[in-house]
């Protein structure tokens, strides 16, 4: 797909933290597709956005675990989520 004038517009990434991160746009299109918190256990911690930043990030760049910059959570909360 060729970029227009019509369509640039949508796909930057001006006032984000990074280039990873997803729009609010993208967001709310992801955001029902993700469990709600268990009413049992801990509380959350960690904002899912960040989580489905981070799992997104390194699939785009292949990135090792152990690579996650350090901008995201830690990655055992990333990875654990990624895994369930």
């Amino acid at each position: 797909m060729s970029w227009t004038e019509i369509t640039r517009p949508k796909y930057r990434r001006d006032g984000l933290r990074s280039s990873r991160d997803r729009t609010d746009e993208e967001w709310q299109l992801v955001k029902p597709l993700l469990p709600p918190p268990c009413r049992r256990g801990r509380p959350r911690t960690v904002s899912l956005r960040e989580i489905v930043n981070a799992v997104l990030s390194i699939a785009t760049t292949g990135c090792q675990w152990r690579l996650l910059p350090k901008d995201f959570p830690p990655r055992s909360t990333v990875q654990g989520h990624f895994y369930c």
